[in-house]
């Protein structure tokens, strides 16, 4: 068994998209997932499954919530180990000074591609800064998430990938919900 995190991106927001977390648990346990816990309420879920590719349990989580909720929802999966690398490799972490609370992960789809990326050289989002390392990209957002212009959105047009983010006090609540 492998211990996987799903994020569903543009649950629960504003009344939108309602889904309760224990029906969401429910739903995964119905897959035959073991071991189901969310964590708050926008759509994050952590639980073990037999080892498989990403990709076929993201298109089964998928045909599953929009069979059970009638919508679909943009989602990203990463296993734990996955989830840990991604904590360890936060690089704003490491410098001084910096506050902890304005920190986020946007999680990419999959892997943008280079022409996509030197795209980004051009977004400039001061005083706001971003690393981008593989699948996901690293946030500082001094001024906070709600005023940056480095949303879900923009990623999403520049590196044609969905995105979802989340701020670094989730992350690591997941990483620890996943036994890290």
């Amino acid at each position: 068994m492998s211990i996987y995190i799903v994020l569903l991106r543009g649950i629960n927001v504003s009344g939108q998209k309602t889904i309760k977390m224990e029906d969401l648990r429910a739903s995964f346990g119905a897959l035959g997932f073991s071991m189901v816990r969310t964590c708050v309420q926008s759509g994050n879920v952590v639980f073990e499954a037999p080892k498989t590719s990403t990709t076929s349990l993201s298109m089964k989580i998928g045909e599953k919530i929009l069979s059970d909720y009638g919508f679909s929802v943009p989602l990203v999966l990463r296993t734990s180990d996955e989830m840990k690398k991604i904590v360890g490799d936060n690089p704003f972490v490491k410098e001084e000074g910096i506050d902890r609370s304005k920190l986020h992960v946007t999680f990419l789809s999959a892997f943008p591609n280079k022409a996509a990326l030197g795209k980004l050289d051009a977004l400039n989002a001061h005083p706001d800064q971003f690393h981008i390392n593989g699948r996901e990209v690293y946030l500082h957002c001094p001024n906070g998430y709600g005023r940056t212009k480095l949303s879900n959105a923009i990623f999403e047009r520049l590196l044609s990938v969905e995105a979802t983010t989340r701020n670094w006090k989730t992350v690591n609540s997941l990483v620890e919900l996943s036994g890290g």
